[in-house]
């Protein structure tokens, strides 16, 4: 396995023990990043930790601090951190199992495969694996992340298990806290009807090769256009919004166009080819 584990430890249920890794399920690698330039030199920038009182220091030399008070710290050295050890750091110990339902949406967070370490875990994995599935239900732990405990919800997929973290419950804001303020507002019976049949013609099966990121590709062809020379072309205007005298007649208009073949039964596409960064200019400065 090629990927570098993001955490290794132990799975327990009761008394049964197995080695597991950790991997991070999702990639990030094709994502287009910019880096800050000197315009004037085509340099890029450098980011110099600086004090305030005596200028600029050498990041190896600092140390972590926590502000107790205004403009005061108690420093922690990073052996004192990783001294702080609880049973999560190593251990995911199954502690709940619950229905799939009972967990808000709102709370799943990124996704993780949770894999045997080792022939010799292979066997207890397995007995684990399988006796979460026939149960039908999602095992809950804890495991330390990045230096915070997480919930983390276990699933058997395939011969293997998906985790996902759990966010908090102080990190998910509540709803009504939003949706309160939301105007007062009845629906026509007769829209309500045409916006149902344009949701069931528009229904259709979850196809994820069939999801490119448009903006990256706009971004990608942007600079592809600046290594040419050529101006790049801005698309994509604000569109106007319904207004309510003209809600029945844009329902009316969706409708009929929502009842296209081409709409209404997309045709299956194999996955996207990746397409090429740009190529990076050589560096150059101004004369």
């Amino acid at each position: 396995m090629a990927a570098r584990p993001t955490w290794q430890g132990h799975l327990r249920l009761s008394l049964v023990t197995c080695p597991v890794a950790l991997y991070t399920a999702t990639s990030r690698t094709g994502d287009i990043s910019f880096n800050l330039i000197n315009p004037k030199t085509n340099n890029r920038i450098r980011m110099i930790a600086t004090d305030p009182e005596t200028g600029p220091v050498e990041r190896a030399d600092l140390v972590k601090g926590y502000e107790f008070e205004k403009n005061q710290y108690v420093i922690v050295s990073e052996d004192e951190i990783q001294s702080v050890r609880i049973e999560s750091n190593r251990v995911i110990d199954i502690e709940r199992f619950v229905d799939e339902d009972d967990i808000d949406r709102l709370y799943w967070n990124d996704p993780f495969y949770l894999v045997p370490d080792g022939k010799m875990a292979a066997e207890a994995y397995a007995v684990i694996r399988t006796a979460m599935e026939q149960s039908g239900k999602i095992a809950l732990g804890r495991v330390v992340l990045h230096s915070r405990e997480r919930l983390i919800a276990l699933e058997p997929r395939d011969p293997g298990i998906v985790a996902y973290s759990l966010r908090s419950y102080e990190e998910v804001r509540k709803p009504d806290t939003f949706f309160d303020s939301i105007p007062e507002a009845k629906a026509e019976k007769g829209m309500v009807e045409i916006a149902g049949k344009i949701i069931e013609q528009l229904s259709g099966d979850f196809e994820p090769k069939e999801f490119r990121d448009r903006y990256e590709d706009a971004l990608r062809d942007l600079i592809e256009a600046k290594l040419k020379g050529k101006k790049p072309t801005v698309t994509a205007p604000e569109p106007d919004d319904t207004k309510g005298k003209d809600l029945m007649e844009m329902l009316r208009k969706s409708l009929q166009q929502s009842a296209q073949p081409a709409r209404r039964a997309p045709a299956k596409r194999s996955e996207p080819e990746k397409r090429k960064a740009p190529a990076r200019p050589g560096r150059r400065k101004s004369a």
